[in-house]
């Protein structure tokens, strides 16, 4: 059901500047290769997790200021829903976004499913706290001019399912369904919103000293396209805000979704099938696929990197190396809702160690073996 949202319209954004955007945005970082990188994942509204995880990494002081000096940190993306802290989050990674430069330093937010199904409108998963952070004294006037400029649209939407429902339970169930903060919550997730607007811009994907970061992984489908291909395919879908499967933002192999350079079971058919579109609409694989081995090799090589690091699909014991190190999940249960280990990679020239739960342990070099 559609209605007037009386919050703030939203202004024209042409899809053209979106290439604007992108040919700004850098996708390769190629910095001194001894320079110092951190990688966390999956957050999922956990502020608490996140915040303790960047001092114990040495990337923030005791006031939440950047600390890392020339430091590389990339957050692989799914900082929202489940959590109620999303919003906290977000804004701080923009402060440290602006701070890290002047010491040398960067912050790479990649986008990742929970994202774009936030800005897409595809609440789900959606915390009460993510709504009750957008909370203020406007919040309850802007939820009854709301009802009522969309009382007609409102009420006929209720009655075609249930003829029975008088004008007050029909206004108690929409306000059930509609919390405070949530109109607000859907107004910054817009394109041009307080986060929306800065979740466009952020990459899918991005390649850091022969590292390439990701949130989903990239399947072979993916592996005839440069990463500045990818980044704008993803910047149209997210402008789009559709859950169409032809958008890469819901492509089952495509950078926020794909699983199987870790994963072959169950099979990579979207995720997006079970939480945003409908599974008829996804096109049959038409050629037999490559194994995972041959798959990662074949990524490696047409983006020439040295290693994959993903986040998505969980390995809640600590921070897992497979492949024979050449794809490192860093998805690790961090937040609350999961309960998994607290962690974050640790990237010096050639070491990859991981820390987990205040275990230290290095990753060791590549190698020829597949685990």
């Amino acid at each position: 059901m559609k209605f007037l949202n009386l919050l703030k319209p939203v202004s024209t954004i042409w899809v053209a500047c979106l290439f604007i955007i992108s040919a700004c945005a850098t996708a390769q970082e190629n910095s001194d290769q001894g320079q110092r990188i951190i990688a966390i994942g999956d957050l999922h509204g956990d502020y608490d997790a996140y915040e303790a995880l960047l001092s114990e990494a040495g990337l923030i002081n005791p006031r939440g200021k950047w600390a890392g000096e020339n430091t590389i940190f990339v957050q692989t993306g799914d900082v929202p829903d489940r959590g109620p802290d999303s919003r906290k989050i977000m804004k701080h990674l923009q402060k440290l976004q602006k701070q890290a430069p002047k010491d040398g330093g960067k912050v790479i937010t990649l986008v990742g499913n929970h994202e774009a199904m936030n800005v897409i409108g595809d609440l789900r998963y959606v915390h009460p706290g993510e709504y009750e952070a957008f909370v203020d004294r406007k919040s309850k006037a802007i939820r009854d001019a709301t009802y009522e400029a969309n009382r007609d649209s409102i009420e006929e939407f209720y009655l075609a399912r249930d003829a029975t429902l008088s004008s007050e339970a029909i206004r108690q169930t929409w306000m059930d369904a509609t919390p405070l903060g949530k109109l607000e919550h859907q107004r910054a997730w817009r394109p041009d919103g307080e986060l929306g607007e800065w979740v466009v811009e952020n990459p899918a994907v991005a390649i850091v000293n022969g590292n390439l970061f990701v949130h989903g992984g990239i399947s072979e489908k993916y592996t005839a396209f440069t990463v500045d291909e990818i980044n704008a395919e993803s910047r149209i879908g997210l402008m789009a805000r559709s859950n169409k499967p032809m958008f890469i933002i819901n492509d089952g192999e495509g950078p926020l979704w794909y699983r199987g350079l870790v994963q072959r079971d169950p099979p990579p058919a979207p995720s997006v099938i079970e939480e945003v579109g409908d599974a008829s609409e996804m096109p049959a694989p038409e050629t037999e696929r490559l194994s995972i081995k041959d798959e990662v090799a074949l990524v490696l090589r047409e983006f020439n990197v040295k290693r994959v690091i993903v986040g998505h699909t969980p390995a809640r014991d600590g921070i897992k190396a497979t492949q024979g190190g050449r794809v490192i999940q860093i998805d690790t249960g961090i937040a609350e809702h999961y309960g998994g280990s607290q962690s974050f990679l640790e990237i010096i020239g050639e070491r990859y160690i991981a820390h987990d739960n205040g275990v230290v342990r290095e990753l060791g070099p590549i190698s020829g073996e597949d685990e």
